[in-house]
């Protein structure tokens, strides 16, 4: 492994460190801080070899201007996830070193071809083509910075796009081609251990403007990478709606209308 290797995976060991205890650090040291995009995808791909199972799917962030202005980045960013990190749907999600405690209700699509890069960019047209299915989804964020809104893009994708844990829902029954994502409401109930309950709605459009507009610019972003979107990986489109904030004792039962439900609760310490 030539210097600029090595400095990867020292990035990669540092920020897998962290995660693996817990703990947080304030930024990157500048010795191991990636350049630009490209070196910090680079250090976000040697997650991969740290799973024991075949890459799960992708995640984007920031895809809404509030998302962006509150991370300090000018666009989406995109993050792998892992297996291990996939719960299942109605089931119990620990909570105990996870700090941002928000839960982000999304869209998400089951590919159902392969989209290898090409020199072109993808059409929308082209990358709807190849999905097998949509399904509703709960993203649990998570970073290893002690604040994670001032250390720029490149420490974020590095630190795998704030990816932590995931919930996929069943796939959508009904004809969803025909349904206008970008129009179609999803309202989320949050509910504690005080029968409180708290309603959230947000749309479609707030993601990139259409959810399949989200999928398609991931599906072009990871081919300018040379990284294939394979057939049977998840993709999650961002947050439709402002993450709500949770804590052990909570749940959240979200509806995305036609589309479908998902419901996950909370545990862990406070």
């Amino acid at each position: 492994m030539n210097d600029a290797g090595n400095t990867l995976q020292q990035t990669s060991d540092l920020l897998w460190k962290h995660w693996q205890e817990g703990s947080v650090l304030a930024a990157l040291p500048l010795a191991l801080l990636p350049a630009n995009r490209q070196r910090a995808y680079a250090v976000q791909a040697l997650l991969e070899h740290r799973s024991h199972s075949p890459l799960y799917g992708w995640k984007i962030g920031a895809t809404s201007t509030a998302g962006q202005k509150h991370i300090g980045v000018d666009g989406p960013i995109c993050g792998r996830l892992l297996a291990e990190q996939v719960r299942p749907p109605s089931g119990a999600i620990d909570l105990t070193n996870n700090r941002m405690r928000v839960v982000e209700c999304e869209f998400a699509f089951v590919m159902g071809q392969d989209l290898a890069p090409q020199n072109e960019p993808y059409t929308k047209q082209q990358v709807m083509a190849a999905v097998k299915s949509l399904h509703p989804a709960i993203e649990i964020p998570d970073s290893r910075y002690e604040r994670f809104e001032t250390v720029g893009a490149e420490s974020l994708i590095a630190d795998n796009a704030c990816a932590h844990q995931f919930v996929l829902g069943s796939a959508a029954t009904c004809n969803w081609k025909i349904i206008d994502l970008a129009t179609q409401t999803i309202t989320a109930k949050l509910e504690n251990n005080t029968a409180k309950t708290v309603t959230h709605h947000g749309l479609g459009s707030n993601v990139l403007g259409d959810p399949r507009i989200a999928l398609t610019w991931l599906v072009n972003e990871l081919s300018g990478l040379g990284v294939t979107l394979k057939a049977g990986a998840v993709a999650t489109t961002g947050t439709c709606l402002v993450p709500i904030v949770v804590k052990p004792g909570d749940s959240v039962f979200a509806s995305f209308g036609p589309i479908g439900e998902i419901d996950v609760s909370f545990i862990g310490s406070p």
